[in-house]
């Protein structure tokens, strides 16, 4: 008899408390942790906002001196909007201080961490940018020689920074130089209706989705801009990056894309095998050959 009490209290405590998240229900499944260092990095916060503090993560060349008047890569990190961290791009950062460029991977307020919107990670790029460009002296670089670089939504962040003008979310100023070049990862760029995710990413507001569209709101005159993508992404529509850089060319501007047969998203990822390593090092070797006919390696 006190057996079946116990086991019908059991019952009724588990129905008390509903059924099982997603989180609960996976235990073991990795959560977003914000990195206040990263190894062989420098901390800086760049911005904060209410109780979020957001840094950006500095590499320098080993040969580096405040003196300095280097280019600088500043590069963000993809995940929808939603997830990441720079400790996924910090590898660009290494990768730019091994050529001799200052490299930065920059904090931003995406929805798992901050409770962001795509318009906050606007936002906090940008910012990121114009304190770079403020900060130039104490970093050893030229402000007319900042690259911007981003994968997915990193590379939306990115492209961001060289639209002039208020941004789609509230006080958000362009930086005071444009960048000196752009280098874009699978990026997303149009986020309309048949771009990234639509208005479904934006409240279902189709107005917001507009906003935030890099081909809608870009002036006639951007910096050059190297793209990459591979034409079997699901995630991001690679006829995005086709139009994109249509677009670009037909109104004068320098932009090429180097297109990656049938690999899908993040095609430079382990996930693509041997492919994958391949396409990473076509992807660092065409992005050094560009920033050298640029004059900024």
């Amino acid at each position: 008899m006190q057996t079946s009490l116990c086991r019908f209290a059991l019952v009724f405590i588990v129905l008390l408390a509903g059924p099982l998240d997603a989180q609960s229900a996976a235990p073991n499944k990795k959560t977003d942790v914000t990195p206040l260092e990263l190894p062989g990095s420098e901390p800086r916060v760049f911005r904060t906002v209410g109780d979020a503090e957001l840094r950006l993560h500095i590499v320098k060349p080993a040969d580096w001196s405040a003196t300095d008047k280097r280019a600088c890569l500043v590069s963000f990190f993809g995940g929808g909007w939603v997830s990441g961290t720079p400790e996924s791009s910090i590898r660009w950062s290494k990768w730019a201080a091994s050529k001799g460029l200052v490299g930065i991977a920059p904090d931003y307020r995406t929805r798992n961490r901050f409770q962001g919107t795509p318009e906050n990670c606007v936002s906090d790029g940008r910012a990121a940018v114009r304190w770079v460009q403020a900060h130039a002296a104490e970093l050893g670089i030229d402000p007319a020689k900042v690259i911007v670089s981003g994968g997915s939504a990193g590379g939306h962040v990115a492209a961001w920074t060289s639209i002039a003008g208020p941004g789609p979310d509230d006080g958000d100023p362009s930086p005071e130089i444009a960048p000196a070049a752009l280098i874009l990862l699978n990026p997303v760029t149009d986020t309309k209706e048949g771009g990234y995710g639509g208005p479904k990413r934006f409240g279902n507001k189709p107005e917001r989705a507009l906003a935030c569209s890099v081909p809608d709101r870009m002036p006639t005159k951007m910096p050059p801009a190297l793209v990459f993508h591979g034409n079997a992404d699901a995630t991001v529509p690679y006829a995005n990056s086709v139009a994109f850089r249509d677009r670009l060319v037909a109104t004068g501007n320098r932009c090429e894309l180097v297109t990656f047969e049938g690999l899908g998203h993040s095609y430079y990822s382990s996930k693509f095998g041997e492919e994958g390593k391949a396409a990473l090092k076509k992807t660092e070797a065409e992005a050094a050959a560009f920033l050298s006919s640029l004059g900024l390696l």
